[in-house]
């Protein structure tokens, strides 16, 4: 079965829309002081610091729930849903104490 031209247009709209508002999410997060794409500084929610992958619409071992991400906090050892902090918000103990701490680097 093969795609009619205009269901081929529905489909290069839908993935353009897509990639337009993940780019846009990631420019406003930047811009609010948020180190995404790459490593960055996340929080669970028990509180625990530590450095985790962070790409923009891309997740290889944890769940996305927007801006949130349901992952293992190495930290606590336990599953946490954690979410990115502007590392001009802390200290720099606990900077230094997150950056130590990493999780797994493959999935």
């Amino acid at each position: 079965m093969t795609a009619t031209p205009e269901r081929r247009r529905r489909s290069r709209r839908v993935m353009f829309a897509v990639a337009a508002i993940g780019t846009a999410g990631t420019v406003v997060a930047r811009r609010l002081g948020y180190n995404i794409g790459g490593n960055v500084v996340v929080r669970c929610q028990k509180g625990h610091l530590f450095t985790t992958l962070w790409l923009p619409m891309a997740s290889l071992k944890a769940v996305r729930l927007g801006w949130y991400r349901f992952q293992r906090c190495p930290v606590g050892n336990h599953w946490s849903l954690v979410h990115p902090v502007r590392e001009a918000d802390l200290g720099e103990d606990e900077l230094r104490e997150a950056r130590t701490r990493h999780d797994v680097r493959v999935p």
